[in-house]
């Protein structure tokens, strides 16, 4: 084949790998302007609907009221003050019931007697609503930290080792035979089999476990706190401060996504083989 022919067939290929390259592109910049393009619209909806008095603005503030109101508390200090009470018990929890649930659940997996000594107390004791203990924890921890802190933990535990318990009995029995044939004892078959088998539903049970972390301490600082986001929604109530208590809420969200992100990032660096 001539070089003349060989430039005639590549150049329709090099066109076609340029239109599939813009329309790639294009798309991506499509998604991310809808992305962005639908809650500034809703924004600007109920600013619109609150200054034009369709909706009762005692209830719903317009988003610029509530974003004065998020400006105050951040110049006062106190929205500082709080989230750092909340972050720094969510992170509390989250390390105490994060560890004992991958322990767990890596039990439950890998032996048997462990699945069927632990999966009924858990199927039992999970559907039980984690607020609805608090009191509990109040009686036996008081008000302080502990029971806030123990509230999180206990609601941590369960996502985590019921997913960690989930990847390892996932685990392809092939890698399990071939540490079988290598001799690999109990350690080096948990260290180099089981967790890493696991690791991807141990972070997807970690990042449902945030979540559920923050819903609880926000429970726990409303009910027995004197600090924390919770305590400032459930303050800003008994004065019937609504922008406060927006402001609040939008920084628990702003938390959630930050959780979510940094899960993302995690899974990202410690599981690169699995792609979303």
């Amino acid at each position: 084949m001539s070089s003349q022919q060989d430039l005639a067939l590549r150049e329709p290929a090099r066109s076609l790998a340029g239109r599939v390259g813009h329309q790639i592109i294009h798309s991506t910049w499509a998604d991310r302007f809808v992305s962005v393009a639908t809650p500034v619209a809703l924004l600007i909806l109920w600013e619109v609907a609150a200054r034009g008095g369709f909706v009762d603005t005692r209830f719903f503030p317009a988003p610029t009221t509530i974003a004065s109101s998020l400006l105050d508390l951040a110049t006062s200090g106190t929205l500082w003050t709080d989230t750092g009470a909340s972050v720094g018990r969510l992170l509390a929890g989250l390390a105490l019931g994060a560890v004992p649930g991958i322990i767990v659940g890596l039990f439950m997996g890998l032996n048997r007697f462990a699945k069927l000594a632990m999966e009924p107390i858990i199927a039992a004791t999970y559907p039980i609503p984690k607020s609805a203990i608090f009191p509990l924890f109040l009686l036996i921890f008081g008000l302080g930290e502990v029971s806030k802190i123990a509230i999180v933990a206990v609601g941590v535990f369960f996502p985590v080792a019921i997913n960690t318990a989930a990847g390892v009995r996932e685990i392809s029995p092939i890698y399990r035979d071939v540490g079988s044939n290598f001799k690999a004892g109990r350690w080096n078959t948990f260290r180099h089999i089981a967790l890493p088998g696991a690791l991807p539903l141990v972070l997807t049970g970690l990042q449902l476990a945030s979540g559920m972390g923050l819903m609880l301490i926000v429970v726990a600082e409303m009910l027995g706190g004197n600090s924390g986001l919770g305590f400032l929604i459930w303050n800003s109530w008994q004065t019937f401060s609504v922008g406060t208590m927006y402001a609040a809420l939008i920084v628990i969200s702003s938390l959630g996504l930050l959780l979510s992100l940094a899960m993302v990032e995690i899974e990202r660096l410690l599981v690169p083989w699995r792609k979303r």
